[in-house]
């Protein structure tokens, strides 16, 4: 089973960001995201269990720079090269324009999104309020 980057569904676009994503792998979600350099996750994962992802992540950084922050206290930098895994409870920012593939359990990867989603919503109506 293969697909290219490009015919993954784009699920969320804003200035500098595409998020695609799609399930089917094998009970995994794969995503590709390119994200702006001053991204901070914080306060779009506001409301969840200790306000940090609570979906486990298997990726390799295609291009760029982000630094997660773990519930523990703990950080890591992650750069150009890198295969990682992100355990639950974490958020992060890019320090650098970054470009990344990940793959996640499916239903713990659409809770996040689903949030996600509602407080970009919230964000633009309160942005269009003001």
């Amino acid at each position: 089973m293969k697909i290219r980057k490009e015919d993954i569904p784009v699920k969320m676009e804003a200035p500098g960001t595409i998020m695609r994503s799609m399930g089917g792998y094998g009970g995994m979600a794969v995503a590709f995201n390119e994200l702006p350099a001053g991204t901070d996750m914080g306060p779009l994962l506001q409301g969840l269990k200790n306000d940090s992802c609570h979906c486990p992540h298997w990726g390799y950084v295609v291009e760029g720079e982000m630094v997660l922050k773990y519930d523990d206290g703990t950080t890591e930098r992650y750069t150009t090269g890198d295969v990682f895994y992100l355990p639950p409870g974490h958020t992060g920012t890019i320090e650098k324009d970054t470009k990344l593939i990940d793959f996640s359990p499916e239903k713990e990867f659409k809770e996040v999104m689903d949030h996600i989603a509602n407080k970009l919503a919230q964000l633009s109506g309160e942005t269009a309020k003001a």
